[in-house]
């Protein structure tokens, strides 16, 4: 058969872009539903396309905050806040979102990652509960749904993030103003540095060696040097600064802005933010960027009956291109999958 002419080249090559279109899966905690929303974004709209119910009590609600997916796509982790009188992480099979295993935890265990390095999930226990005394990481065997380590860290941990080789853990002490990093082989904590006021977040640089942290209470987004262990620069952030991402390329951080009902868009080589957009509900929480690094995808919380929301931005434009609701009080959110379908 000859070949096609550059013109019936053309032609195909617009055909088969017509008919088919990248499609992009997150999951998405609902705190105060007990739920679990996948949503799937096909590039114009956005919307919840399964609910799934979590939780172990029947008769209270254990408050699903944190979410994590495996390497290999196969399994997705929650978190369970409240137990009697421990939390739990549960987890469950992508393909048929059914659970397959269970462990109990510490206190409020919150946000977590799993490394792959390790393949071990980390997992921080926030502790809301009683006097503000340190707190601890749990280390999880996800295989046997175990845990294997517990390591002290501050009081309040949160962000549980991992350096992109999988080898460091890091998280913030929301009441004590420091950041925590832990061998993530050794399961041992190696250094704290104090940063600010009420920090919520962590998260490494994707290239170089350096994360950022969100402080909450100081209005800052503040770089640290993990080489060196020290502070290298203070981004103003103004709004209450609460989770943050940085896109696979390095260049942009999209910030959750709690007390500005809004979404910050940073370049992270001047520190300038670029952009800021009002977020569709009220209390702006999670927040999660696709491996192309062409959307982000945040979370909204919602006041009293007001179902949750995913906003989804388009990274280039600079503009929230679709909003899906979801259930009440979104929160923690996970990248599950790319899909090109035709």
């Amino acid at each position: 058969m000859p070949a096609p002419t550059p013109l019936l080249a053309l032609l195909l090559l617009v055909c088969s872009n017509r008919t088919s279109a990248q499609q992009y899966y997150v999951y998405v905690a609902n705190e105060s539903d007990d739920t679990v929303s996948l949503v799937r974004f096909d590039q114009k709209t956005a919307a919840s396309v399964r609910t799934i119910p979590v939780g172990n009590i029947p008769t209270e609600i254990e408050g699903p905050h944190g979410l994590a997916v495996s390497p290999d796509g196969r399994y997705w982790y929650v978190s369970l806040a409240h137990g009697q009188p421990f939390g739990s992480v549960d987890k469950y099979d992508t393909t048929t979102d059914q659970k397959i295993g269970s462990v109990t935890l510490d206190l409020f265990p919150a946000t977590m990652s799993v490394s792959r390095t390790t393949g071990l999930l980390y997992v921080a226990n926030f502790n809301l509960h009683g006097t503000m005394e340190p707190s601890s990481v749990s280390v999880v065997d996800p295989e046997r749904m175990m845990e294997v380590g517990r390591i002290t860290t501050g009081a309040m941990p949160h962000g549980s993030r991992l350096s992109p080789d999988g080898t460091k853990h890091y998280s913030v002490s929301m009441m004590g103003g420091t950041l925590h990093e832990v061998d993530a082989l050794s399961l041992k904590a190696t250094r704290t540095l104090t940063t600010g006021r009420k920090p919520t977040w962590v998260v490494h640089h994707p290239h170089a060696d350096r994360v950022f942290v969100a402080d909450n209470g100081g209005d800052e987004i503040i770089e640290v040097d993990v080489t060196a262990w020290k502070i290298t620069r203070r981004i103003p952030a103004d709004g209450a600064p609460y989770n943050l991402a940085v896109t696979p390329s390095g260049r942009r951080m999209v910030v959750t802005l709690k007390g500005a009902a809004a979404i910050g868009i940073y370049d992270v080589t001047t520190g300038l933010e670029i952009a800021r957009l009002a977020s569709t509900r009220s209390i702006p929480h999670g927040v999660t960027i696709s491996p192309d690094g062409r959307y982000a995808f945040v979370t909204a919380e919602g006041v009293g009956s007001e179902p949750g929301t995913v906003d989804v931005i388009d990274l280039s434009a600079l503009t929230r291109v679709a909003t899906a609701n979801v259930g009440r009080q979104a929160g923690g959110i996970a990248f599950w999958k790319m899909a090109h379908t035709h």
